[in-house]
């Protein structure tokens, strides 16, 4: 069968035609003259044959993929999310359309190749030289080898990188004594030109093209032919030029540089480098060099240093005080460039790569410039060695210190905390530990009070805003051992304070002092967004909100919430599980869960539910045997007992009963009795590590004792405890090497014994009531206990003989407060016990007080102690003391470093141990023995007490974490002192005559009292605030007295004029009715019952009821600093109630209200008393007290100090209560004189407009009955008057009430006058005008001739007989320019004026004549300005 022939498509086709030829060639099964090939992808490893045919080869079924088919299964794969649709760029930067034909598209777009072939413009070449051959006797040129590379000439850099070939050509052509291609040929340079500042042969060689110029900007056509004319115009000149006058010209150029403040050398440096550049090297000079030195051509960086030099030096001398201006810094002088014969180490010509010199690297190989000191008074980056010194900047420390390597500053030695920051996350381990130890001695002189002088701002905020927690959690989870240690030093130096912990430790045989306050930050939180506007039940718990932050936030807040968050605990375990560091890292990590377990009692419940955390402690660290290690410092501590391990369970134990027994029941009760049935020099570990282990150990055991537990152990143990008791005068003897230590176990022995006295005490109590809800009685019983007190008791005695004895003086005065704290326990205790017998206990009592407590307080070491009373004591010195360490808010600590150099209150010579110890012991024996108590009035008589007690009474100490735990116990010395006066105050005349000072002690002492002693505060509200022989009101006498006699109280009479008496009768009534007083005030704080229960537990050592020995969260004082005003305010807060509330007048505080609160605060809470009631302010009684405080409160030194911009307490502003104060009036007042006094002394000019422009705006219908005089007024009218007042809304209200009658002098007499004061002062400025028109005479007259306020006077003020000569002319000229803007037709106005004046005697029947007839010619001229005799006219 014949092939059928196809025809070719032509362009005349149309698309028809196409479409029919296409289906033609499928009928016709004609082979295609094109294939598609598939071609195999190499990276799957596919093989295929080249060429179409092996691939057509294949039969379909060979090429055939497998294909694995599944029914019921879509074509199409469904989208596994509605994702948006592809776009494509072209094809919506396009634009179609339907009707467009496609072949017009293509012809409008395409264009011929003439269109671009016209575009091309060939470059101009007849300026660039060409290099001919060079012509040889060879048939061919010669062949080039590379080792003839020492030909090879430097490439320019302006040439950019070149071959080998062509740079083996151009030192060819060099060689042959050609210029290489594309350079035109320069003169070689002799070793004598290199010695000039200027070479004269290179500066006068012709080139054929300047080396700085381009010629780019010059704007003209041919702009490379002007600058290659200017460039051979230069030359002709130069060498024209002699070689000195080109010298001359040179130094001439650099002066002008210098005259147009170019001193600057780098741009003398770089214009020669662009000369030196096109310079290639001689290959003839390079030959003459001797063997092992590089060319100077080959090194331009000593041409360059020459050149600098020689500009240096060429620069004229500047002055010194131009360099060193004031408060700014002097640029540094550039340092020398690096020469070659400065580098320790010579480049060779045959290094690979070095035949250029780079001088930014060759500068690390030159010696670092000496430190020099700005001259600037900025701050300048701190620097750090690597034990956490400040370097000073001047300082010059050797290299070999390693305090070099860093980039910034390199002549400075030492590390910036920047760069510690980065070295901390090197890849280098080395590095990273270096760095990481060296920020935690940088932590630990910074928690110190080491930078506080020297740096600026906070280092312990500033490296925990910068994230150095999330830092050293990060470093925690290093692999290498060293980083982690590093890691935990540092953790350890930013949470432990060792001086802390020793404080803590001394205050432990202390009363009480076995409590603590837990270390939470006292930042309150701010409530969320989400938060606001909902109600109390749909908001966030505070739980719900810790669990909704993030660890930073967390931290941000608090430091150990932060850490805890980030799973600090499990790592910790990890550490000491599996790692099993060394002794120092086992040792840190101790003492941080130690501080973990202070934050709160939360935060111990998560150190022991820590999963194997007190297990592996416990284990490893606590074990009950061990063998003796075998060196003084053993390479592991693990199965040795540690007494930080110890003290990590004391801690612990304190935050609850709970956490306690989980301790004693799983392995304490076993490890106790190991470490303390036997002598410490006994136990197999090192003598001062058995006496720290077993002072733990007894510590631990007393704070169990605490809540009555681990008694069963005293049984068990009592024969090892009377041992130790006997051997304790041996134990402290002078010579005994290791005396602190045993003091401290000696204490520890006194506290534990003390509280299982109290806890023996307790037996009896609880055995009989069993059956209500109380704790089961505890295994020990009083018998246990009555055996040890006259073995103590001869050991006192034996230790107050020993005060004679100068070297056993300061160990006796150390454990004398444990035994009186002891004897004290045990003689409460003991009147409490059925067995007592009174007879024999005061004959006991009077023995112990004439053998043992007369003799210690009239001993000279005792009376030399206690003259340190009030040098001692924190409440006197809060605003003297010492800078302290630096502590940060979400970090709280107790400020201790240095405690042993400077007096304080745990300092060796400090009193309060001592006299606390002996307050305690004498409020329980003066309790049992009332007639013992005359013999220690001398103590409350003495001199040092009644001067710290002054002192006391007038300071105002701040609270905060670092003085609470100090002012506790400072608040038990003072309790104490005022329970002894209060038993010696109405039998001792002497301490009678200081009861005003004891009952201010008191007052004060009130406010102070800190979480944990609300019982205290119980006491002196029901003994000594309110006991009347502690009021001096209530006798004669006194500086009170006199104080309130000075106090005017007034009582409405039947001439409505208030009527002025003494205070005297009501204070004996206030007298009497002190009872029902004090009890309104314990009613008020009812609220503290729960708090008061619990701190009398504590107080009291009810051992068996007490839950915790941590103290409640450090929030603020127990009561509030306005105690005096609760019943104000809760009747304030119960107005809703029709009665008032329903307490009588007597109810009301009278005599506390004038404690010591800011002014401000004071009246706000007073104001109460017109606000809680519609009537109680008009009872008689309550006017009489509250017009006396209103005197107090007004006199001139508290006025001066009555700021009420400052908002009161609780409240928002002041503004606002005067709102409500406004309110209360207009509805309730009945225009009383009382309220209206009240309402007035917040209008005094010195106070804000905001409450002025309340009363005369929104509150104007009040000046009707507000009739307040100024003799009823007790403040200055001055006051209100001035200055004059400057705002002039308010003088448009004044201007306002005076015209509309609504301020009246018959109604409000005082704002009346002080309302006309400002109006006249303001009608000097713009109302005088609308004043002189007023239609009210009276008003008229009085505003233009009011004088002075007189208090004497009909309307409160003075006036002038005639118009003041300044108002009289202001007047005419205000009428002149008024007169001479109007026309003629207003003039008819100006004859009613001039029959006013003619008609009014303006009050002045004899002197107002002058200045009518002054004002009637000046209008009648105004009105008739061609009058020829204005004379006559007007007399007419």
């Amino acid at each position: 069968m014949s092939r059928v022939m196809l025809r070719r498509p032509k362009p005349t086709d149309s698309e028809a035609d196409v479409l029919r030829d296409q289906e033609k060639f499928l009928t016709s099964g004609a082979p295609s003259a094109a294939s598609v090939v598939r071609r195999p992808d190499k990276r799957r490893g596919e093989a295929g044959g080249e060429g179409r045919g092996e691939h057509n080869g294949k039969s379909d079924e060979e090429r055939q993929k497998d294909v694995v088919t599944i029914e019921d299964l879509p074509d199409e794969l469904p989208s596994l999310t509605p994702a948006p649709p592809k776009k494509s760029r072209f094809k919506t930067g396009c634009v179609t359309f339907e009707d467009e034909d496609a072949e017009e598209r293509l012809d409008k777009h395409d264009t011929h190749v003439t269109a671009v072939l016209s575009r091309i413009v060939e470059r101009d070449t007849s300026s660039t030289p060409i290099s001919l051959p060079a012509l040889t006797g060879l048939a061919f040129p010669k062949v080039m080898h590379r080792s003839e590379n020492s030909c090879q000439v430097q490439q320019s850099s302006a040439g950019g990188k070149k071959s080998i070939f062509a740079l083996q050509i151009a030192a060819q052509r060099l060689k042959e004594g050609k210029t290489p291609l594309h350079c035109a040929p320069k003169a070689p340079h002799t070793p004598e030109h290199r010695e000039q500042n200027l070479q004269p042969e290179s500066s006068m060689d012709t080139d054929d093209s300047p080396s700085l110029l381009s010629g780019k900007g010059l704007g003209v056509p041919d702009s490379s032919g002007e600058t290659m004319r200017i460039h051979r115009e230069n030359q002709e000149k130069l060498q024209a030029m002699s070689k000195s006058e080109i010298l001359q010209e040179q130094k001439r150029l650099l002066t002008q540089l210098d005259y147009f403040r170019f001193p600057d050398p780098t741009l003398v440096n770089f214009v020669r480098s662009q000369k030196a550049k096109s310079v290639p090297s001689s290959a003839s000079a390079s030959e003459k060099q001797p063997q092992g030195k590089s060319s100077r051509d080959n090194f331009p960086l000593e041409n360059l240093s020459r050149e600098s030099d020689s500009f240096s030096a060429s620069l004229p001398l500047q002055k010194p005080q131009e360099v060193e201006m004031e408060g700014e810094e002097v640029p540094p002088q550039p340092p020398p460039a690096v020469r070659e014969q400065d580098l320790l180490l010579k480049p060779q010509k045959t290094w690979v790569h070095m035949d250029k010199a780079e001088p930014e690297k060759l500068e690390w190989m030159k010696d670092l410039p000496a430190p020099r000191r700005k001259g600037t008074k900025k701050a300048m980056q701190a620097r750090f060695d690597f034990a956490g010194t400040l370097i000073p900047p001047t300082q010059d420390l050797p290299t070999h210190l390693g305090l070099h390597h860093h980039g910034e500053e390199p002549e400075r030695a030492g590390y910036s905390l920047q760069e510690l920051f980065l070295l901390s996350r090197s890849q280098l381990i080395q590095q990273r530990t270096l760095a990481i130890s060296t920020m935690a001695n940088i932590l630990s002189k910074a928690l110190a009070g080491e930078y506080l002088s020297i740096l600026k701002g906070s280092m312990v905020s500033t490296l925990l805003d910068a994230g150095l927690l999330f830092l050293l959690r990060f470093a925690l989870d290093d692999g290498v051992e060293g980083v982690m240690s590093a890691a935990v030093h540092a953790l350890k130096a930013l949470l432990v304070c060792e001086e802390d912990e020793e404080c803590l430790d001394c205050t432990f045989s202390w009363f009480r002092g076995l409590a603590s306050f837990p270390l939470l930050p006292s930042t309150q939180e701010e409530e969320e967004e989400e938060d606001a506007g909902l109600p109390e039940n749909m908001k966030f718990t505070a739980k719900e909100r810790e669990e909704r932050k993030n660890d930073h936030d967390v931290a941000r807040q608090d430091v150990v919430k932060g850490l805890l968050k980030m799973k600090l605990l499990p790592r910790l375990r990890y550490i000491l599980e599996v790692v099993r560091p060394s002794p120092p890292v086992v040792q840190n990590v101790l003492q941080i869960l130690t501080r973990i377990a202070r934050h709160s009692s939360s935060s111990s419940t998560q150190v022991l539910n820590c999963p194997r955390l007190m297990e592996t402690v416990l284990s490893e660290f606590l074990p009950s045997s061990w063998t003796m290690p075998s060196s003084p410092l053993p390479q592991s501590v693990y199965g040795l007992p540690l007494a930080s391990a110890m003290k990590l369970l004391r801690v612990l134990a304190t935050s609850g009963r709970h956490a306690c027994a989980r301790l004693f029941n799983s392995f304490v009760k076993e490890c106790l009795p190991c470490l303390l049935s036997v002598d410490p020099s006994e136990l197999l570990l090192e003598p001062a590590e058995a006496l720290r282990i077993t002072t733990e150990a007894l510590r631990l055991w007393a704070v169990a004792a605490g809540y009555g537990q681990a008694c069963k152990l005293y049984i068990d143990l009592y024969p090892s405890l009377a041992k130790s008791l006997q051997s304790f005068h041996k134990v402290l003897a002078p010579s005994e090497p290791l005396l602190p230590l045993q003091l401290q176990r000696v204490l520890a022995l006194l506290c534990l014994l003390t509280q299982v006295t109290h806890t023996a005490g307790c037996h009896q109590e609880l055995q009989a009531g069993m059956g209500e809800e109380c704790p089961p009685p505890p295994p020990v019983t009083w018998g246990h206990v009555t055996g040890l007190q006259a073995s103590l008791l001869g050991h006192l005695k034996g230790f107050v003989k020993r005060l004679d004895n100068p070297v056993q003086q300061e160990s006796s005065l150390a454990v004398i407060p444990a035994y009186l704290t002891y004897l004290e326990a045990y003689y409460h205790q003991l009147s409490r016990q059925s067995c007592f017998k009174p007879v024999d206990t005061l004959q006991e009592l009077e023995r112990l007080t004439s053998e043992v407590l007369l003799p210690l307080l009239s001993h000279h070491a005792v009376q030399r102690l206690v003259k340190n009373l009030k040098s001692s004591s924190v409440v006197c010195n809060d605003q003297s003391s010492p800078p302290g360490p630096e502590l940060t808010p979400s970090l709280p600590g107790l400020a201790c470093p240095g405690w042993r150099d400077r007096p304080g209150l745990v300092a060796p010579s400090s009193p309060f141990p001592l006299l606390t110890g002996l307050g305690l012991l004498l409020e329980t024996i003066t309790g049992i023995h009332k007639g013992l108590s005359c013999k220690f009035a001398a103590l409350l008589l003495s001199e040092p007490v009644v001067g710290y007690l002054r002192c006391c009474s007038q300071a105002t100490p701040t609270l905060s974490h670092t003085g609470a735990w100090l002012l506790r116990h400072e608040h038990h010395l003072l309790y104490l002192l005022l329970q002894l006066a209060h038993r010696l105050v109405s039998i001792n005349p002497e301490v009678a005559k200081h009861a005003s000072l004891y009952h201010q002690v008191a007052l004060v002492l009130l406010p102070w009292l800190l979480p944990g002693s609300e019982f205290l505060g119980h006491e002196l509200l029901s003994t000594i605030i309110f006991s009347k022989d502690f009021i001096s009101e209530g006798r004669s006498g006194g500086p009170e007295a006199v104080e309130l006699g000075e106090l005017k109280l007034q009582e409405e009479t039947h001439s409505s004029s208030p009527s002025l008496q003494t205070v005297g009768a009501l204070l004996r009534e206030a007298c009497v009715q002190l009872p029902s007083i004090r009890g309104c005030f314990l009613t008020q704080l009812a609220y503290l019952e729960s708090s008061v229960l619990t701190s009398r537990d504590a107080l009291l050592g009810r051992s068996p009821w007490i839950s915790s020995h941590l103290l409640p969260e450090l929030t603020g004082p127990t009561v509030p600093s306005d105690w005096p005003y609760l019943p104000l305010v809760s009747l304030y807060e119960r107005t809703g109630l029709s009665d008032g509330g329903g307490l009588g007048v007597e109810e009301l505080p009278q005599w506390a209200l004038q404690a010591v609160i800011p002014p401000v605060a004071k009246l706000a809470r007073l104001s109460c008393v017109f606000l809680c009631s519609s009537d109680l302010f008009l009872e008689s009684p309550v006017q009489k007290l509250t017009w006396g405080l209103f005197r107090l409160l007004t006199r001139r030194s508290r006025l001066d100090s009555l700021d009420l911009d400052v908002p009161p307490p609780g409240l928002a502003s002041f503004q606002d209560l005067y709102t409500a104060l406004l309110t209360q009036y207009e509805a309730v007042s009945f225009g009383d004189r009382l309220f209206g006094c009240w309402l007035l002394l917040p209008l005094q000019r010195r106070y804000s407009t905001t409450m002025r422009l309340a009363v005369f705006g929104e509150h104007v219908g009040m000046l009707r009955s507000l009739g307040v005089t100024l003799e009823q007024l007790s403040i200055p009218i001055e006051r209100f008057t001035s200055p004059p007042e400057d705002s002039l809304p308010l003088l448009n209200l004044y201007f306002r009430s005076l015209v509309t009658g609504t301020l009246k002098p018959r109604w409000c007499p005082l704002l009346y006058v002080v309302t006309l004061s400002h109006e006249v002062e303001a009608a000097r400025q713009s109302m005088l005008r609308k004043i002189y028109y007023l239609t009210d005479e009276v008003l008229r007259n009085h505003l233009l001739l009011f004088r002075l306020p007189q208090l004497n006077s009909e309307f409160g003020f003075d006036m002038f007989e005639q118009l003041p000569p300044i108002r009289a002319k202001r007047l005419e000229s205000i009428l002149r320019l008024q007169i001479g803007s109007d026309d003629k037709g207003d003039r008819r106005k100006y004859k009613g004026i001039i029959y006013y004046l003619e008609a009014s005697d303006l009050q002045t029947p004899s002197g107002a004549m002058d200045l009518k007839k002054k004002s009637t010619m000046l209008i009648y001229h105004c009105v008739y300005p061609s009058s020829p005799d204005k004379h006559e006219t007007v007399e007419h």
